[in-house]
C-alpha cells in the first residue's frame, strides 16, 4: 500500500507543472463535451431502448412503470458515464501517456533507462483490447446492478481493472524489458489493481472525474517507472556508450 500512496503522492505533485495538466486537461475537456452531446442527442434513445428489455419490461407489467423509467433512465446515464470514460481512457492510454512518460523520463526517472520497446501499435492494441473486454463485462452485468449496492461495486471493480490492464503496460513497455515487465506485473499484481481501483474511486466524484483517466495515466506512470527503478537496484547500464 505505501507504493500506492507514493505513486499518487508523486501524481498530485506533478500537477505543479503547467505542461503536466495541459495532458490532464485534454481528455477531460473531450470526455465532458461527448457526455453532454451523448446526454442532448442520445439519452432519450437509449431510455426508450431499455425499456424494451427486462428488467424493465417485467416492470411494467407488474405496474411498475414509474420504477422502469428511473432504471432507465439510470442505466442511459450510467451508459453515456461508461462511454465518454472509455474515450478518455483511450485517448489518455494512446496519445497523452507517451506524452507524460516523455517528459517524466526526462525529469523525475532520468535514471531509469529505457530498455523496452517502444511501440505505438503494441500500446495501442493493449489499449483497444481492454476497451472491448470492458464494454463486454459492463453489458453483460447490468442485470446485476438490481442488486443493492452492486449497481456502484460493478462499475468502480470493472474501472479499477480498466485502468490496471491499460495503463501498468503502456506505463512500462517503453522502459522495461520483456523479462522485467513479466517479473513486475506478477509481483504488484495487488497494488496495481488497488491503483486502479482507487483511480476509479477518483472517477465518480463530481467534476474531479473527469481528470481522472489522464490521473491514473500519471500515476501508474509513477508507480511503474519507481518499481522499475527499485527492482533494478544500483545497477548501472549503459546505453549508446553513455552510463545512466
Amino acid at each position: 500500500m505505501g507504493n500506492v500512496m507514493l505513486a499518487l503522492a508523486r501524481t498530485f505533485g506533478s500537477l505543479r507543472s503547467s505542461k503536466v495538466w495541459l495532458y490532464v486537461l485534454t481528455p477531460a475537456i473531450v470526455s465532458l463535451l461527448l457526455a453532454i452531446g451523448l446526454a442532448v442527442g442520445a439519452l432519450g434513445w437509449a431510455v426508450q431502448q431499455m425499456m424494451e428489455f427486462p428488467p424493465m419490461t417485467l416492470l411494467v407489467g407488474w405496474g411498475l412503470v414509474w420504477l422502469a423509467h428511473i432504471l432507465a433512465y439510470l442505466g442511459g446515464w450510467m451508459a453515456i458515464f461508461a462511454l465518454a470514460y472509455l474515450v478518455a481512457s483511450l485517448l489518455a492510454a494512446i496519445v497523452i501517456m507517451p506524452l507524460m512518460l516523455r517528459h517524466l523520463s526526462q525529469t523525475e526517472y532520468r535514471d531509469v533507462a529505457a530498455m523496452g520497446r517502444d511501440s505505438f501499435v503494441a500500446a495501442a492494441l493493449n489499449s483497444i483490447g481492454a476497451s472491448l473486454v470492458f464494454v463486454v463485462a459492463w453489458v453483460a452485468t447490468i442485470p446485476l446492478w438490481l442488486i443493492p449496492g452492486f449497481s456502484l461495486l460493478i462499475p468502480l471493480l470493472l474501472m479499477g481493472w480498466l485502468n490496471r490492464r491499460t495503463f501498468a503496460y503502456d506505463a512500462l513497455s517503453m522502459h522495461a524489458t520483456d523479462s522485467e515487465w513479466a517479473s513486475l506485473r506478477e509481483a504488484h499484481k495487488a497494488p496495481l489493481f488497488m491503483l486502479g481501483l482507487t483511480m476509479a474511486l477518483l472517477a465518480h466524484i463530481p467534476l474531479v472525474g473527469l481528470l481522472a483517466p489522464a490521473l491514473a495515466a500519471l500515476s501508474f506512470v509513477h508507480y511503474g517507472l519507481e518499481a522499475l527503478r527499485r527492482s533494478r537496484g544500483e545497477a548501472i547500464v549503459t546505453i549508446e556508450g553513455e552510463r545512466v
